[in-house]
């Protein structure tokens, strides 16, 4: 039995240091898998109680040089989620005024550096101007180095510490002892406006990441923005508004035209329609009565009603969805594992081209100074924040834009399964249907209709509520079961009033020597054939569209049923699917499954999260229908929050455009590197260049990332 624990993690920079606290869990003994976010700063573990407790991992990741705690306890979604925001809205805020103050500081120093440059008196003003700059404004980048090295560990900052250092110590030396470079014929070249500058862009660039970085942390915002502050409520007769964390389970909430639901419930008295867009992407207001279930978060928009409070707190739907949304955007996609292992050698491997960049340069007689300016260029050039950054940016955003249509995708693994997709098998109840079915026809008199439906009350099966319902209808009463069994995938038997009822397919009645015919559910009283009742449970308006849809993206799309083969046929061509597989019962399902998957293909399975549980979990990619607090939103790899299976040729397209910008991403982080190292290190760039591309370079990694925010799908 394992647990998961999630972790804040303080000081990463780059995907250096997220390789490094990855490496340093995933060595722990007991820990099953671990996934160390950069764009979170947090870490999800994965653990056997028995073998490793929480502090030992905390302790694990602090050996590595970086924050370690576990979240306050007692907090709930939204305050850990509106913590986090405001801890990265006052982040940007220091970075953006330490890089103003910077950026100013370092144009003084260059216009005075071209004015009076070599003057000892300007030098030493510099070096004064300097020194404030990387105590105060660079101080988090030359701790961050000097922890890490402690460690015996390396990251970005260490490459900017060493860039920045270097050219503030060749300046001070210069300052300080101008003779000795004379007396060795090298002019005493100060570069006090390179080391102040080069803090000034990378904080510019930081300052720059940070609120892109914001921008993909849209959806979570807009989910905590439908939490109400309030409810008013009604206590013993009199109403009154108070704080949604004091409403209890069972209290009667009272909503009024124009005001937001604070929690879920089931009405029980009045009538609206009910906006749920901003929960499901469904623009159309959605119809509640008494019985029906409503969720905390969506908009009342003409009628007043009253309901009951049911789940509530981390148990409510939309705390649920934050959760997992957050979840979702700390995971990681498989694709990552190749920047972690380039990260993880990244740092040593450009120190090392820097020796080499000096050395060359001398061997060359160019001179001490060209030899450490290029050398510092290539430690400053290099940037394995961008490969950090390539692919949990796009998953962020990809997962986000999917909330705002109503898809709840759990993390980047399934959002890289999504785009392989081949082929969509869909279950028939529920998913193709409306799962709402009815009673056309009954050809059985009232006695056999009363003892029928008095059976079908015992169980749970979409048909027999059908048969139950329209049995009420008709004013039969129900009487007392003796008796009852249920056979998955066949029918029913039980005893009511001293007789034997079956109901089921006509299979089942020949197991007991009942010869049946005609369509629909077959009844037998005490052995003798009593009938037939015909139902009908139409498809979703969205079926066909769908289904065209994803045969466009080239999927094939599979009936998966255990109805009989005639009228799942009929059924299939009505929705425009080829492929039936009939007759087939719920224990079946993902032996069908697997199947398909030794055929080589990669399948998708979309059904209600429950009787297709099995099948979902063995798919390589589980979607779950459901919308509002009846869905189970930890079934499935992807939740349909709105019952149109649209969303499926949605959640591909969506995949599949995030699966590009990954690849750009990281073809770009990759690429910036291969061309701008040797490029600094043949001197064709200065250090305060190599800074400013160093930071366009993570900007540019986000920036691409957030076009997926306007892509097509």
């Amino acid at each position: 039995m394992t647990e998961t624990v999630h972790i804040n993690v303080g000081g990463m920079t780059c995907a250096a240091c997220q390789a490094h606290v990855q490496h340093a869990l995933e060595e722990v003994h007991g820990v099953e898998r671990a996934a160390v976010s950069l764009m979170t700063n947090d870490a999800t573990v994965v653990f056997d109680p028995e073998a490793v407790a929480p502090p030992l991992l905390l302790k694990a990741i602090r050996a590595t040089g970086y924050d370690a705690d576990l979240p306050a306890p007692g907090k709930s979604a939204f305050e850990e989620q509106e913590e986090r925001e405001r801890a990265e809205v006052a982040e940007a805020r220091s970075f953006s005024v330490k890089a103003a103050v910077s950026l100013a500081l370092g144009a003084i120093a260059m216009a005075v550096s071209m004015k009076d440059g070599g003057d000892a008196r300007t030098n030493w003003i510099l070096l004064a101007l300097t020194i404030f700059v990387m105590s105060w404004a660079g101080r988090r980048i030359f701790t961050s180095a000097l922890t890490a090295a402690a460690h015996g560990t390396s990251g970005m900052d260490t490459l900017i510490a060493l860039g920045s250092g270097a050219a503030a110590l060749y300046s001070v030396a210069a300052t300080i002892a101008p003779g000795f470079f004379r007396s060795h014929g090298i002019a005493p070249h100060t570069y006090y406006e390179a080391a102040v500058l080069i803090v000034a862009f990378v904080l510019t660039g930081r300052a720059l990441e940070a609120r892109a970085k914001h921008q993909t942390t849209g959806a979570l915002r807009a989910l905590i923005g439908l939490q109400s502050p309030a409810a008013r409520v009604s206590r013993d007769g009199i109403e009154s508004e108070i704080p949604v964390a004091e409403v209890r389970p069972s209290d009667v909430v009272v909503v009024r035209p124009g005001e937001k639901l604070p929690v879920d419930g089931i009405v029980y008295d009045g009538a609206s329609f009910v906006d749920e867009s901003m929960l499901t992407g469904e623009p159309a207001p959605v119809e509640k009565r008494a019985g029906d279930a409503v969720t905390g978060g969506t908009m009342n928009t003409t009628g007043s009603f009253r309901y009951r409070a049911t789940t509530l707190g981390e148990a409510s739907v939309l705390a649920r969805m934050v959760s997992l949304m957050h979840q979702a955007q700390a995971s990681r996609a498989p694709i990552e594992r190749l920047a972690d292992r380039i990260s993880r050698v990244f740092v040593p491997i450009v120190c090392g081209l820097a020796i080499l960049t000096f050395a060359g340069w001398m061997l060359a007689h160019r001179g001490v100074t060209q030899a450490a300016v290029s050398a510092v260029a290539v430690l400053i050039i290099a940037c394995p924040c961008a490969m950090g950054l390539a692919v949990p940016t796009a998953v962020m955003v990809a997962t986000g834009r999917g909330a705002g249509m109503g898809l709840l995708i759990k993390g980047g693994e399934a959002l890289e399964k999504l785009r392989r997709v081949d082929t969509v098998v869909l279950d028939k109840t529920g998913t193709v249907t409306e799962g709402r079915p009815r009673v056309v026809t009954a050809q059985l008199d009232n006695s056999a209709l009363r003892l029928v439906a008095a059976a079908e009350s015992r169980s749970e099966h979409p048909l027999a509520k059908a048969i139950v319902d329209f049995a009420r209808s008709r004013g039969v009463s129900l009487s007392d079961v003796q008796e009852f069994q249920a056979v998955s995938g066949l029918g029913i038997r039980a005893r009511i009033e001293d007789h034997e009822v079956l109901a089921g397919n006509a299979a089942f009645l020949a197991k007991d020597g009942v010869e049946s015919s005609g369509e629909g559910v077959q009844v037998a009283i005490d052995g003798g054939y009593a009938g037939s009742i015909l139902i009908a449970d139409p498809i979703r308006a969205t079926t066909r569209a769908a289904v065209d849809e994803l045969t466009r993206l080239g999927i094939e799309v599979v009936l998966l049923t255990g109805d009989r083969r005639q009228p799942a046929e009929a059924m299939a061509r009505e929705a425009g699917i080829a492929k039936v597989v009939a007759e087939v019962l719920p224990g079946g399902k993902a032996a069908e499954i697997r199947r398909l998957q030794t055929e080589g293909r990669t399948v998708a399975m979309a059904g209600d999260g429950i009787n297709d549980a099995p099948a979902l979990a063995q798919a390589d990619v589980g979607f779950t229908m459901g919308s509002g607090a009846g869905v189970a939103l930890e079934a499935g790899a992807v939740t349909l929050l709105r019952n149109d299976l649209r969303a499926i040729g949605q959640a591909i397209s969506l995949s599949r455009a995030a699966w590009r910008v990954m690849k750009q991403n990281l073809f770009w982080a990759l690429g910036y590197n291969v061309v701008a190292i040797p490029a600094a290190a043949l001197g064709l760039l200065s250090p305060i260049l190599a800074s400013a591309a160093m930071a366009a370079s993570s900007v540019s990694v986000v920036t691409n990332s957030l076009r997926l925010k306007r892509a097509r799908l």
